[in-house]
C-alpha cells in the first residue's frame, strides 16, 4: 500500500464556501481522490485553513506550513507521495509577498520534504508540486476581502510557471489546477463541490499514471 500526503490549506481542509463549514469526506477532493485510487492507496488528508508555505500569520502563526511539514512526514512516514499545494495564503496583504517570493517558500518546503525523508524514511516520495486555482475576479465582493484585494487576481496568475520552474529543478510532477478548476462565485477563493470532483479526478489521473 502506497502512502499519499495531501499537504495544503483550506482547499485541501474541504472548506465550504457556502457556510463555512467543512464539506463531508466524501465531497472533498482528498476523499474523492481515496476513493478513485481503492484499496491500494492510503490517503492523508493534511490541509489547515489559512495555512502558508513559510510566513507566520501575525495573528494566527501556528499556521505556518513549514513549521508543520517535519513533523507532518514524520507521523506518516514511510510516505510515497506528496501532493503539495499551498500559496494562495501568501497572497493575503499582510504578507505583501510578490511571486518571487511565494517560489521562494515553495522551493523551502520542497527542499524539505526531499531532505527530511531522505533521512528520516530513507527515500524521497514522488512530489506533486500543484500550483493553485486562481482568486477569483469578484474577490472585492468576498467575505475575506481586506484580507485579500484585487492585487492577489493578477499575482495568482503569475504562479504557474514559478511552480512550474520549481518543479523542473528538483524533478517534481507539476500540476496547474486553474487549468481545470476555479474558486467559487461565492468567495472567489474556495471550491465548490464541482471543482473538488474535477481536481480528483486530475489528480488520480497523475498518481495512477506514476506507475
Amino acid at each position: 500500500m502506497k502512502t499519499v500526503l495531501c499537504y495544503g490549506d483550506s482547499n485541501t481542509y474541504g472548506y465550504n464556501p457556502e457556510n463555512g463549514l467543512r464539506y463531508p469526506e466524501n465531497v472533498r477532493w482528498t476523499g474523492r481522490l481515496k476513493t478513485l485510487l481503492g484499496e491500494d492507496y492510503r490517503v492523508i488528508e493534511e490541509g489547515c485553513n489559512g495555512r502558508t508555505t513559510v510566513f507566520d500569520d501575525p495573528l494566527e502563526g501556528w499556521k505556518n506550513g513549514y513549521d508543520y511539514l517535519r513533523p507532518c512526514l514524520n507521523s506518516h512516514k514511510p510516505v510515497d507521495i506528496v501532493i503539495l499545494m499551498l500559496g494562495s495564503n501568501d497572497m493575503k496583504r499582510t504578507f505583501h509577498a510578490t511571486a518571487d517570493m511565494i517560489e521562494e517558500g515553495i522551493v523551502k518546503l520542497v527542499e524539505t520534504i526531499v531532505d527530511f525523508t531522505g533521512n528520516k524514511q530513507g527515500f524521497v516520495p514522488k512530489i506533486i508540486l500543484v500550483s493553485p486555482p486562481h482568486i477569483g475576479e469578484g474577490i472585492r465582493h468576498s467575505a475575506f476581502y481586506g484580507s485579500f484585494d484585487e492585487g492577489a487576481i493578477s499575482l495568482s496568475k503569475e504562479l504557474a510557471a514559478h511552480y512550474e520552474k520549481v518543479a523542473a529543478k528538483y524533478g517534481c510532477i507539476f500540476f496547474d489546477a486553474a487549468r481545470y478548476i476555479e474558486p467559487s462565485a461565492v468567495d472567489s477563493l474556495h471550491l465548490t463541490t464541482e471543482a473538488h470532483g474535477v481536481l480528483a479526478e486530475k489528480l488520480a489521473e497523475v498518481v495512477e499514471n506514476m506507475g
